[in-house]
C-alpha cells in the first residue's frame, strides 16, 4: 500500500479496520503514516516524503520521489505481493501500478482523481494502471463501468467517522473555547507547499477579523511537529505574531466540530467541514507558474468538494490572486452572520452527509479479498 499524505493515511487506516481482522497474519506494507500503522501497517519510508502539490513543487522534488518510487517498484517485483493497494497519490501511484499490473500484480487504487474536473484524459492510463478502482462518490461508478474499468462505491469513509450531529459544547469544552463565543477554524492545508502559499494571507484575514471583533476567537490545527514548526516561522516572518491564535496539534475535527465558519485550503479537509456542517470559505494559493497551468485544465467552475457535489456555489471560492486578506475576511463575515444562509447550509451538508454513508471499511476490504481470491465472507 502507498499513501502519500495524511487525507490518504486516514483513508487507507478505514479500508485497514475491516480487512486487518480477515487477513490477520498477511505483511501489510509500503508508504503510510500513523493511522496505517495502528493496524500492522509497516512504512517503509517517510509518507511525508511523497507530500508535494502543485506541478512545479514536485519538479523541485522529481529526482528524490522518483527514486523512491522505483527502489519500491524494484522490491515489489522481486517479492510478488498478493495485491498493491495505492490510496489517492495519482501521480506517484498510477505510474507504479501500471508496472506492477503489467508484471501480474493485480492492483486496486482507493479514491479515484477528479477526473470528472481535472485532466479527463487519464481514463486511458488508469485503464492500463488499475485493476480495480475504489470510488467514494456514487456518481463515479458510471464513468468507469464506462471505461470498461471494475469499480466499487465503497462510500466516503469519513462519512461514517464524522457524526451527523457535531456536538459543538463537547469540542468547545476539549479545546478550553468559551460555550458562547464566536469561534472561527483555519485551515490553510496538510502540505509544506500549501502552509508557504496559503498562511499569510489566511492570518491576515484572521487579523483583519479580530480587529473587527476582539472577542473572535482562532483556533488552527496543525497537521504535524514539521507543518506546526514551519507554520510560526511564516507567521513571525510576515510580522504576524500578534494575532491571537489558539495553535491545535491535530485536532482538526475537533476545531471543526467547534467552530462557527471555517477558512479551509482547497482539498479533501473542505469536504470534511461540509460533513460537520460548518459554513466556510474555501480559499487557495500556489507557485504562479502552477497557478498558470492548472487553471486552464479545469472542466468545472467549481474546485471545492462540496460545491462539485452540489453542481453549485454552496460556499465561496477565492483563488490565487482572488484569495486576498480583505476578500477573504469579508467572506468569512457572511458565513458567520447570514443565518438564512447558515441554515441552507446545514440542510444542504446534512442532505450531502446521508449520500455518502456507507460501511466503507467493510466494502473495501470485501473488495480487496475478491481482488485477490480469497473467499471470506465479512
Amino acid at each position: 500500500m502507498v499513501a502519500g499524505e495524511s487525507s490518504g493515511d486516514l483513508l487507507a487506516s478505514r479500508l485497514l479496520s475491516g480487512l486487518r481482522p480477515q487477513l490477520p497474519d498477511a505483511d501489510i506494507y509500503g508508504i503510510g503514516g500513523k493511522r496505517m500503522a495502528e493496524y500492522g501497517f509497516r512504512s517503509e519510508w517517510p509518507m511525508e516524503k511523497l507530500s508535494v502539490r502543485g506541478l512545479f513543487e514536485v519538479l523541485a522534488h522529481y529526482r528524490e520521489i522518483k527514486g523512491i518510487q522505483n527502489a519500491l517498484r524494484d522490491k515489489l517485483l522481486a517479492e510478488k505481493p498478493a495485491a498493491f493497494i495505492g490510496v489517492d497519490a495519482p501521480d506517484f501511484n498510477f505510474g507504479l501500478e501500471a508496472q506492477l499490473k503489467q508484471a501480474g500484480i493485480p492492483t486496486m487504487h482507493f479514491i479515484s482523481p477528479s477526473i470528472w474536473a481535472w485532466r479527463g484524459g487519464r481514463i486511458k492510463k488508469i485503464a492500463r494502471a488499475v485493476s480495480h478502482m475504489l470510488v467514494v462518490f456514487p456518481f463515479e461508478e458510471e464513468i468507469y463501468r464506462k471505461a470498461g474499468i471494475p469499480v466499487s462505491y465503497v462510500g466516503y469513509p469519513l462519512a461514517e467517522v464524522i457524526p451527523m450531529e457535531p456536538d459543538v459544547a463537547a469540542a468547545r469544552a476539549e479545546l478550553g473555547l468559551p460555550a458562547d463565543a464566536q469561534v472561527v477554524a483555519i485551515l490553510p492545508g496538510s502540505r509544506m507547499s500549501e502552509l508557504k502559499f496559503n498562511t499569510v494571507a489566511f492570518i491576515e484575514a484572521a487579523r483583519l477579523m479580530v480587529q473587527r471583533n476582539p472577542s473572535l476567537r482562532i483556533v488552527v490545527p496543525m497537521a504535524g511537529e514539521r507543518q506546526q514548526a514551519y507554520f510560526s516561522e511564516l507567521i513571525a516572518k510576515a510580522g504576524l505574531k500578534d494575532v491571537p491564535l489558539q495553535i491545535l496539534p491535530g485536532k482538526s475535527h475537533t476545531a471543526m466540530a467547534a467552530a462557527d465558519a471555517v477558512l479551509v485550503a482547497s482539498g479533501t479537509a473542505t469536504l470534511e467541514v461540509a460533513l460537520f456542517k460548518k459554513p466556510m470559505v474555501i480559499g487557495y494559493k500556489m507557485m504562479r507558474a502552477s497557478w498558470e497551468v492548472l487553471r486552464h485544465m479545469g472542466y468545472q467552475p467549481w474546485v471545492g468538494l462540496p460545491n462539485i457535489l452540489a453542481q453549485e456555489f454552496l460556499v465561496p471560492e477565492l483563488l490565487q490572486d482572488a484569495a486576498t486578506p480583505t476578500a477573504l475576511a469579508d467572506a468569512l463575515s457572511v458565513q458567520l452572520h447570514d443565518a438564512t444562509h447558515r441554515a441552507r447550509l446545514y440542510q444542504r451538508f446534512t442532505e450531502m452527509h446521508h449520500s455518502l454513508l456507507r460501511d466503507t471499511a467493510k466494502e473495501s476490504a470485501q473488495a480487496v479479498l475478491e481482488l485477490i481470491g480469497r473467499k471470506v465472507a465479512i
